[in-house]
C-alpha cells in the first residue's frame, strides 16, 4: 500500500464524534508574523554553503575520500601474496575473462603440452577446440593406473558479456547457435608404467596429403625411460565416429633405457621433421635422439656433460638446428652445439644462486631466453651479451634484460606468447599464473603506480589463480588462450589483458 505524505495527513480534521458538527478552521491573518524556529540555526546562505553536501566542507570530505580510496588500494587481495581466512575462498571476476574453463581428470597430470590441429590459425570464433596431451601422477599405490592421456577439449564457449562486447561483430546472427555450449572433455589413454615427468609433443606433415599429420609424444617417466608413442589415430579417431584403434598402437615406437636416473627435461627439434630429441636427467646427463627411417631411434651412446647439477628443462634453438640450451640446479644456464666433439658447453653463465627450474627460448626474436628460478625470480636474457668460454667456464655478472621477483615461490614454468615477443606467461608454486607485457617501460609515468598498489611491477598484466599450478602453455592457433595444469585439474582462459 502506498505511503501518504505528511502533509495530508496533517490537514486531515480529527474524527467527529456522534452529535457534533464540523466547524470551518480558524482564518490566519497573513499579516500575523509567525516565529521561525530554526531561524538561529544558520546565519547565512553562506554559511550553509560552506558546510558542504554533508555537513562539513568540501575540502575535509574530500581529503577522507582519497584517503579512504587508497586504504582500499593498499588492501588489495593479491594471490600467492595474501592468505585467505577461515571460511574465506576466491572466485574469478568473469568480466576480466574471455573464455574461462576448468576441466578435471582422474588422477593430476602435472605436465601436458598443446598438439597443433587443423582447424586453422588465428582463430577467434567460439565454441573453441583444443587438442592436448598429457601424462598422470597417480598414487604410488595405485602406480599401475597411470596413463598417457590423448585429450580433446571442445564446446570451450566464451564468457556470457552481453550484447556490449567489445569483441563482437555486427553479424552476431552468423555466429555459430552453439557458442555458448557445455564444454566436452573427450580422452584416448595409453598405459605406462610409471609417474610422468615432462610430455612434449612433435608433429610433422605426412607424406600423402590425404593423411592426418604424424603426431609423436616423448614421455620421461619416474623410472628413467624415455616413452615415444605415435598418437596419430588417437587424435583421428575423435573426429571420425566408429573408429576402432588396434590395440598395437597402444605399444611406444620406442623405449629409450639410457638414462640411469629420472629427470625432467625433454624437447623436440622444431628444425627436424622426422624427429630430433634431447633429453636430460638428475645425473647432469643429456643425450640427443635421432629418428630415422623405418621408425628407428638412435640415442648417442655419449652424452653431453658439464653441469654440477641435475638438468631442469632443455630447448632447442628456434632458428638453429645444431644449438640448444639447458638450464640446471647448479644456478647456470649454458649453451650447446651437437657437433662438438668434447661434448661441452659453448657458453655458461651463472644467472642464480638457486636452481634454475625452467627456460623458454623467443620464436620471435632469437636471441632472447627467459628462465625461472627456485627463488621466484625470473628474468630475460639477451644471448648476444653471453660470451663463449674455452675452458667452459662462467660468464661472470651477467646483467638481464628484465629481472622481476613478483613471485615468492619457486617458478614451476615460464612461455613466451608465440607471435609476441614481449609477452609471457609464468606459472609459480604460489599458486599463480601470471601474463607479462615487457614492453611497458620502467619509467612510463601513467603505470608507474600501478594503481597504486605496492610492489606490483607495471609490466604485470594479469594474475590468474590456479591450484598448485605446474605448467602453462598458449596455444599456437588461437590468440591470446593460456592452458594450465596443476593439482587441481586443468585450466583453459582468454584475457582481456591479452
Amino acid at each position: 500500500m502506498a505511503k501518504r505524505p505528511a502533509e495530508d495527513l496533517a490537514s486531515e480534521q480529527d474524527p467527529l464524534k456522534a452529535g457534533e458538527r464540523p466547524v470551518a478552521p480558524e482564518k490566519i491573518n497573513e499579516a500575523d508574523e509567525f516565529e521561525d524556529e530554526f531561524e538561529d540555526e544558520f546565519e547565512s546562505e553562506d554559511e550553509i554553503f560552506e558546510a558542504g553536501v554533508d555537513g562539513r566542507p568540501d575540502e575535509v570530505r574530500e581529503a577522507e575520500e582519497k584517503r579512504d580510496a587508497m586504504d582500499v588500494d593498499q588492501k588489495t587481495f593479491i594471490p600467492g601474496r595474501d592468505n585467505l581466512l577461515a571460511g574465506e575462498s576466491l572466485s574469478p571476476d568473469i568480466s576480466t575473462y574471455h573464455m574461462l574453463h576448468n576441466l578435471t581428470t582422474t588422477w593430476p597430470c602435472l605436465s601436458f603440452d598443446i598438439v597443433p590441429d587443423q582447424l586453422g590459425n588465428d582463430r577467434k570464433a567460439y565454441p573453441a577446440t583444443v587438442y592436448a596431451v598429457a601424462g598422470t601422477q597417480a598414487e604410488s599405490k595405485k602406480a599401475s593406473q597411470n596413463e598417457l592421456m590423448i585429450m580433446k577439449l571442445s564446446g570451450l564457449s566464451r564468457m556470457d558479456r552481453g550484447k556490449d562486447d567489445e569483441d563482437s561483430d555486427d553479424d552476431d546472427d552468423e555466429e555459430d547457435e552453439n557458442e555458448n555450449a557445455d564444454p566436452i572433455l573427450e580422452t584416448k589413454s595409453i598405459p605406462l608404467p610409471s609417474t610422468t615427468n615432462r610430455i612434449r609433443a612433435h608433429q610433422f606433415p605426412p607424406m600423402n596429403s590425404s593423411k592426418p599429420a604424424t603426431t609423436l609424444t616423448a614421455t620421461m617417466l619416474e623410472n628413467s625411460d624415455v616413452l615415444i608413442h605415435d598418437v596419430t589415430q588417437q587424435l583421428t579417431s575423435f573426429d571420425t565416429p566408429g573408429t576402432i584403434i588396434n590395440p598395437q598402437l597402444s605399444k611406444p615406437v620406442a623405449t629409450l633405457k639410457m638414462h640411469r636416473s629420472e629427470g625432467y627435461a625433454v624437447d623436440w627439434s622444431p628444425l627436424v621433421p622426422q624427429g630430433k630429441l634431447l633429453t636430460g636427467d638428475n645425473d647432469g646427463k643429456i643425450f640427443v635422439t635421432t629418428g630415422a627411417e623405418g621408425g628407428r631411434w638412435t640415442p648417442d651412446s655419449r652424452p653431453f656433460t658439464g653441469h654440477q647439477g641435475s638438468i631442469e628443462d632443455i630447448q632447442w634453438s628456434p632458428n638453429e638446428r645444431n644449438v640448444f640450451a639447458t638450464a640446471s640446479s647448479d644456478g647456470t644456464i649454458k649453451v650447446w652445439d651437437v657437433r662438438s666433439k668434447s661434448r661441452k658447453a659453448a657458453v655458461s653463465v651463472k644467472v642464480s644462486e638457486t636452481d634454475i627450474n625452467v627456460i623458454s627460448w623467443s620464436r620471435q626474436n632469437s636471441h632472447l631466453l627467459a628462465s625461472g628460478a627456485d627463488d621466484g625470480q625470473w628474468a630475460c636474457w639477451d644471448l648476444r651479451q653471453w660470451k663463449p668460454s674455452s675452458d667452459g667456464a662462467s660468464n661472470a655478472n651477467p646483467k638481464p634484460v628484465a629481472a622481476f621477483d613478483f613471485h615468492k615461490e619457486q617458478i614451476t614454468s615460464i612461455e613466451w606468447h608465440p607471435t609476441d615477443d614481449s609477452i609471457m606467461a609464468v606459472a609459480a608454486g604460489d599458486n599463480t599464473l601470471t601474463l607479462w607485457d615487457l614492453s611497458v617501460e620502467f619509467d612510463d609515468e601513467e603505470s608507474k603506480d600501478t594503481a597504486g598498489v605496492q610492489d606490483v611491477p607495471p609490466q604485470l598484466l594479469f594474475v590468474h589463480y590456479m591450484e598448485m599450478v605446474k605448467e602453462c602453455h598458449w596455444h599456437p592457433q588461437i590468440p591470446g588462450v593460456v592452458m594450465g595444469t596443476g593439482g587441481g585439474g586443468f585450466g583453459i582462459f582468454k584475457t582481456i589483458s591479452v
